[in-house]
């Protein structure tokens, strides 16, 4: 089933109805999950049906056609107010929530959506990505939050509850929001005609980690024959270290000048990683691996020495996980790398953990 043409968060949508069926719907969401799996459409399908001058809103079925649906489609209805991130800057500006410094609480979010109502019976706002905010703008939130005004609804969407301030968290309901499935990826991926084929679907999806947008940055043939380059120079011993961060380095700056794409290549080439060591840990354990031609063949290429055992590998796929984990940390790309594949080459040379790990 899907719910306004979006696929498999039929729990959310039944989670709103018994809330609005009850009258006791909350006016702070936080809503987390997986990029690209669909919380901003969500959101915007919910503010349509909250804001539907024909449906009534326990329904959850906006009629698409009032002005009011027609208005919130377009993003110019009067009491719906979306905050994002200009693609210039690395954080939601503050002036966005609260005003220019001359006009502070005179205009913005917080000001906007404490107003009376245009056309409806309620305001809505969505700051996406909450992820983006820093502790200042955050920090700007916090009365909006814990007092909203009547008939208001705030929802904030992000990757993660704890890539949000505490202050954030305590404020709002959570919504999780699961990876889609891989069946339900390759279906979205051939209806909009992002992908030349069912085999191509298929092959995306199984690597998307149930999100959309990670299925189409991995539509790039570039990436793949990459992902050839990588596996080879890991299942060597030793590492070559150097050899790989250069080589990786050199892959992500060709993705342009824009941190975006570049901390997308970053994503997708240590994911590869990860998901390389994870394989190989199967193997050790005497598991199925679970694994294309090209990770099989890297896998059984593998080293065999006495420093490579279950504990080693395990090692090897958290420090790759952490690496992954400060992708979105504003670290230094170069850094981050040449001190990642340093630790790998030093695990897998030694056996040993390795302690601590700068990026």
């Amino acid at each position: 089933m899907s719910w306004q043409g979006i696929e498999g968060h039929d729990a959310v949508v039944e989670q709103f109805r018994r809330a609005l069926a009850r009258g006791r719907m909350a006016s702070t969401f936080l809503f987390v999950g997986t990029a690209g799996v669909g919380k901003r459409l969500f959101a915007e399908k919910l503010a349509q049906a909250l804001l539907c001058q024909q449906s009534p809103e326990a329904a959850l079925a906006p009629c698409g056609a009032c002005d009011a649906c027609v208005q919130v489609a377009s993003r110019t209805h009067p009491d719906l107010m979306i905050v994002e991130k200009p693609r210039d800057k690395s954080f939601i500006p503050l002036d966005a929530l609260v005003g220019e410094k001359e006009r502070r609480m005179r205009e913005g979010l917080c000001h906007d959506i404490a107003l009376k109502p245009f056309m409806g019976g309620r305001k809505v706002a969505i700051i996406d990505d909450a992820d983006d905010l820093n502790e200042e703008g955050a920090n700007a939130l916090l009365k909006t939050l814990e007092e909203p005004p009547p008939r208001s609804v705030l929802i904030l969407i992000g990757t993660s509850a704890d890539r949000q301030l505490p202050t954030i968290r305590s404020r709002c309901q959570l919504v999780r929001f699961r990876p889609l499935q891989p069946a339900v990826v390759g279906g979205i991926l051939q209806s909009r005609g992002l992908v030349a084929d069912a085999q191509q679907a298929a092959r995306l999806a199984e690597f998307a980690d149930g999100s959309i947008q990670r299925a189409v940055e991995l539509a790039d043939d570039d990436l793949w024959s990459f992902r050839r380059e990588l596996l080879d120079m890991l299942a060597r011993t030793p590492l070559e270290s150097v050899k790989l961060a250069q080589s990786m380095v050199a892959f992500v700056e060709a993705a342009g000048k824009e941190a975006p794409p570049r901390r997308a290549r970053m994503r997708q080439t240590i994911g590869f990683a990860a998901e390389f060591y994870r394989q190989w840990l199967r193997a050790l354990a005497g598991l199925e691996v679970r694994a294309d031609a090209d990770l099989a063949k890297a896998i059984e290429r593998a080293p065999r020495t006495p420093a490579i055992n279950s504990e080693s590998i395990a090692a090897c796929t958290e420090r790759t996980l952490a690496a992954l984990a400060h992708i979105d940390r504003n670290a230094h790309q170069a850094a981050l790398l040449e001190c990642w594949l340093d630790d790998l080459a030093q695990i897998v040379q030694t056996g040993q953990p390795v302690a601590g790990g700068v990026e």
